[in-house]
């Protein structure tokens, strides 16, 4: 007998072409699932870690904070490197609530971006609430934070301001914070923020950095004194020191870099904020001026552009050398990451994959400098004044951001050409938020298991999802023990001396933080997590609480996307819970971005028991007690203005801009 009903009492259909914010009128479309589904081990695994990682953030910030939520630490911090370390520690609060967190979890992400915006603009690092000046390698990071309060509170006023604001600080619309020349169409600093371009840095900006950058590349190869093959240099020498600062605003200080991309994320979050129209076309004229100047430059990707738009302008010709560039620190990731992540947000904006194309060359190209070295294919990382160097395997999780846009073989060809090492086959219980010190494997934020996940999605593993969750759980275990830990007390830290190891004193509180949760933004959202220098959060699904009025799933609801399509996606939603009928809705896109067209829904036998048309952005599923549904939805994608508007507030809703007297 057929035990799910269905109802259509209006569409809500978005149309393409809709405002971004637009809410549907009139009942959303319904599904009424009544069938008994025994509860799955992963749904049960995925409720016990919101509810550990619920009473874990309530722990982690008594630990380290104020009873106003300001951190217990120094009563000073130097430099500009300050806030996006903090931010980046307790910006997952956002994130859980966004997942389905508790109501106490919001109010501490709310409490704690304020507290900390706060804190930092007493040291001095911040002003107008943004970073006075820095890298946007560490914008990138710390303003993860604001791009997930997006996905819990679109509407605040506190949120909508800030998005506006900030976003002018890079279009040209803020006269205080000049960051952006409109007719070159270039940001003019590598360092920036709410106080303008940086053009001249000083010993005391990069103070706290010295005792950790010993043990990088020299930023040059003609430093006086060191040795540049060696791939140390003493930037604790205070020669060197004044020497490296020197030739920084000689030659990196002026101009534009890839890095700065990464800036198309903030614009890009104040466009979903207000729908405004100029914010899209800001990302979209910024990331075309990066294509024009690499097709300039033969295809390859320059790292330095000067003020007057000249490709190695302050670099004796060279397009390789710059800031944050092909040379120094990191070389091909700090090209291809803010890429990545401006190529994602323009096919985001606009729908067209072919905005995909500029991070696929790259790719391609960099794919076809390799060689074969033990029997594996090796690419260059580096661009030294002599040539391609730094030959290491290539890390497929590039390949896969574009593929979950894609969808497309070509991008799917892209990952799995790369003949993945163990340690990105294995499913991983990160160490640290950073680079693994044995595999050289990046975890940064704790995310390690991209590549597992996406072997999943190829029906190449089967296992991942309880794998995946067991692995999540050891590691909120680990982080617990090392935040309960003498070493994780605040109280004792030493904080005479600057970055002496992987635990520095400002990068404490990420690697203590309990709150990651790889699996459940994976195996829920059917997504990876953000690429942690700046990216936005994507989603296929995002779910409301219908009865909450809130976003994430539902009391004692868990969801499990299984496969993933150019034109639909397929997840099972259960309801371990006996006792309550639980009422989620399921968002076609983490922005809204896509549009359900049909839900084929089966039972736990695997029969079809009802095929329903949508026509929405949302879709309703009211699941009995102890009951579950498996849709396969087909949708079309981005067709919709991607927003964060939720399913109850509407254009009209946002709150206003406020504006402040002129003297």
């Amino acid at each position: 007998m057929n035990e799910l009903t269905t109802s259509r009492e209006g569409t809500g259909h978005v149309n393409a072409g809709a405002a971004a914010g637009c809410a549907p009128s009139g009942a959303l479309p319904q599904i009424a699932a009544r069938d008994g589904w025994s509860p799955p081990e992963w749904a049960l695994m995925q409720r016990l870690l919101l509810e550990t990682l619920n009473d874990a953030a309530a722990e982690f910030v008594r630990r380290y904070t104020y009873p106003d939520g300001t951190l217990i630490w120094r009563d000073n911090w130097p430099g500009m490197d300050g806030s996006d370390d903090p931010y980046e520690a307790f910006m997952n609060l956002a994130l859980l609530y966004a997942l389905g967190g508790s109501e106490e979890v919001h109010a501490l992400a709310l409490n704690m971006w304020d507290a900390i915006t706060w804190q930092w603009t007493q040291y001095g690092q911040i002003y107008n609430e943004f970073d006075r000046y820095y890298d946007w390698m560490h914008h990138g990071e710390g303003y993860l934070y604001l791009y997930f309060l997006g996905l819990t509170d679109p509407h605040l006023p506190k949120q909508v301001q800030r998005s506006v604001r900030f976003a002018g600080m890079y279009t040209g619309d803020d006269p205080e914070a000049d960051n952006y020349d409109k007719e070159k169409k270039l940001i003019r600093s590598p360092i920036t923020g709410s106080k303008g371009p940086r053009f001249t840095m000083t010993e005391e900006d990069w103070c706290t950095h010295r005792g950790v950058l010993d043990d990088y590349l020299a930023p040059f190869e003609d430093i006086p004194g060191v040795d540049f093959a060696s791939g140390k240099c003493p930037w604790s020498d205070d020669n060197v020191y004044r020497e490296i600062i020197r030739l920084m605003n000689e030659r990196m200080a002026r101009g534009d870099v890839p890095l700065n991309l990464n800036a198309t994320s903030l614009v890009t979050h104040a466009f979903m904020m207000t729908g405004e129209e100029r914010f899209r076309g800001w990302v979209l004229t910024y990331y075309a001026a990066w294509e024009e100047r690499a097709a300039r430059n033969g295809g390859i990707m320059p790292d330095n552009v000067g003020l007057s738009g000249e490709i190695g302008e302050y670099m004796d010709g060279k397009w390789w050398g710059g800031y944050y560039g092909w040379r120094w620190p990191h070389g091909f990731m700090t090209v291809i990451e803010p890429l990545t992540n401006a190529a994602m947000n323009a096919a985001l904006l606009t729908g067209d994959m072919s905005r995909l194309g500029e991070a696929r060359r790259q790719l391609d190209l960099n794919w076809s400098l390799g060689k074969r070295e033990d029997g594996v294919w090796v690419v260059p990382h580096r661009h030294f004044d002599a040539g391609w160097t730094d030959y290491r395997q290539p890390d497929p999780k590039y390949a896969i951001y574009l593929w979950t846009v894609s969808m497309a073989e070509e991008d799917r060809e892209r990952a799995n050409r790369i003949e993945a090492a163990a340690h990105f086959r294995e499913v991983d219980v990160p160490a640290v938020s950073g680079r693994n010190p044995a595999t050289g494997k990046e975890t940064k934020h704790f995310i390690g298991n991209t590549y597992p996940w996406f072997r999943y999605m190829q029906g190449l593993a089967p296992d991942y999802p309880g794998q995946a969750l067991h692995a999540g759980y050891r590691l909120i275990r680990q982080q617990l023990e090392k935040m309960r830990s003498d070493a994780g007390n605040p109280r004792s830290w030493n904080y005479g001396a600057y970055n002496t190891d992987d635990l520095s004193s400002i990068h404490f509180w990420q690697e203590y933080c309990p709150l990651y949760f790889e699996s459940l933004v994976q195996l829920t959202w059917g997504a990876p997590m953000h690429i942690s220098h700046g990216g936005l959060q994507h989603a296929r699904l995002r779910y409301f609480d219908a009865d909450g009025r809130r976003p994430g799933l539902p009391e004692q609801v868990g969801a499990l996307v299984e496969a993933l399509t150019e034109d639909g996606a397929t997840v099972t939603l259960v309801n371990v819970g006996l006792t309550a009928e639980r009422t989620v809705i399921v968002q076609a896109g983490g922005f809204g971005e896509h549009r359900f067209e049909q839900a084929v829904c089966y039972n736990e036998r695997g029969e079809r028991t009802a095929v329903v048309p949508i026509g929405s952005r949302w879709l309703e599923v009211k699941l009995a007690p102890g009951s579950g549904v498996r849709l396969e939805l087909t949708m079309l994608r981005y067709v919709n203005a991607p927003t964060y508007a939720t399913p109850w507030t509407a254009e009209a809703d946002r709150a206003p801009v406020l504006r402040g007297r002129s003297e």
